[in-house]
């Protein structure tokens, strides 16, 4: 295939006029739960919208039927992860020989075929993965997973040198450059969007104010909304002490962790009767809309799409700055960059507690910079790239049969 440049028009989305194509899409799980899960969603979606005709490959599909889209399921286990890990692997490795149609674009390291674009999500090279629960099966678990996707990550990068590599923010591409420097050129970064109709201020009141009656939260305590899993990496940790510091504020945790632990932790801080367990919630929007600020001190991330969504909700942003966030919140401007030091978080807590203006400020801030992250964007940037590759594959087949020519 002729070499393709990673220059600004992809990263403008340039290409309206660009015609649909075949698109392969390989990943574990595709749907509306999850980051990861439901950035694929919109991309497929917007994808046959435009015309491609979308093949994918994955374990779950949860997409509605669409005479663009033809699912292939590859049947496996999913626990524990270092054994889904490898079956998918092997089984999805199998299925994308038999199944492949046009550009093939894999969710990070999963199979062993030669690829047109690998989408990083998620560098294994700085990332670790936090045990769920702190269980020794659970860490062992944990750590052999982490050991194998770093293995199999720069086996599959090596392998794949002359594939694009689709970086989901700025912050994921500088990893790649410092870490992988042989694959420089072969870098474009494609930020993940966010719906900022679903995601906005005002549109869900009503279920929000059913669901602080239910939470049991009295109408003068503020709320600091936490949304995601792996509960360790994400810093709910720093989260509870800085909650046990900070005066007037209760705090509703959505996602998946070991909920026992932390709620002895809060227990033990005193704040156990103002943290609230939500466990994985399909309308996020509603938490969001009963939050007062939205709280994450993170220790690696890659986009943070939670975080997005929150900013779209009008909510002021406290995070630390990592990867995708740097690039979105802009410190004391649209929310504050904060450290994982519970004493920083529950000042900034005090504070925006303290002036409801400022709040309001923030949060809308924080909802016309979440407004340059859209899926419309991110669909366009894809079909750009797929269209360049299939154009590339069009020529290099011509060529070779000019040579056959006689």
């Amino acid at each position: 295939m002729q070499r393709l440049q990673t220059d600004d028009s992809v990263a403008s989305g340039r290409g309206d006029d660009l015609p649909p194509c075949d698109v392969t899409i390989v990943a574990h799980d595709i749907g509306p739960v999850g980051g990861m899960e439901l950035v694929l969603a919109e991309l497929i979606t917007g994808l046959t919208r435009l015309g491609h005709h979308v093949t994918v490959i994955a374990r779950v599909c949860e997409l509605p039927p669409n005479d663009k889209l033809i699912f292939h399921r590859v049947r496996g286990p999913r626990r524990p992860f270092f054994v889904a890990y490898l079956w998918f692997m092997l089984a999805g490795s199998i299925a994308v020989s038999r199944w492949r149609r046009g550009v093939v674009q894999t969710t990070g390291a999963i199979v062993l075929n030669k690829v047109d674009c690998i989408a990083v999500h998620y560098c294994h090279k700085i990332g670790r993965s936090t045990p769920s629960r702190q269980t020794l099966a659970f860490r062992a678990n944990a750590l052999i997973s982490h050991v194998l996707k770093r293995f199999v990550e720069r086996a599959s990068f090596d392998a794949n040198r002359k594939a694009i590599f689709v970086c989901v923010s700025q912050g994921v591409a500088d990893e790649m450059r410092e870490h992988y420097p042989q694959l420089a050129e072969r870098l474009v970064t494609i930020h993940n969007g966010v719906d900022t109709n679903k995601f906005r201020s005002g549109a869900n009141g009503a279920d929000a104010a059913r669901m602080r009656v239910r939470l049991g939260i009295p109408q003068d305590r503020l709320v600091a909304v936490f949304v995601g899993s792996e509960w360790e990496r994400k810093g709910l940790g720093p989260a509870l002490h800085a909650v046990a510091r900070a005066t007037g504020w209760d705090l509703v945790v959505a996602g998946a962790g070991d909920e026992d632990h932390y709620q002895a932790l809060a227990d033990e801080l005193g704040v156990g009767e103002s943290v609230h367990w939500l466990g994985v919630v399909r309308d996020v929007q509603v938490v969001y809309e009963l939050g007062n600020v939205f709280l994450l001190p993170s220790r690696y991330e890659t986009f943070s799409l939670v975080t997005f969504e929150a900013a779209a909700s009008g909510l002021p942003i406290l995070a630390t700055p990592l990867s995708g966030i740097s690039e979105l919140v802009r410190d004391g401007e649209n929310g504050f960059l904060i450290t994982q030091e519970p004493g920083l978080i529950a000042r900034r807590l005090d504070e925006l507690g303290h002036d409801s203006a400022l709040r309001a400020k923030l949060g809308e801030r924080a909802r016309q910079a979440a407004l340059q992250f859209s899926w419309g964007a991110m669909v366009a940037k894809h079909h750009q790239l797929y269209r360049r590759f299939a154009e590339s594959s069009s020529l290099e087949a011509s060529q070779i049969k000019g040579k056959r020519s006689p």
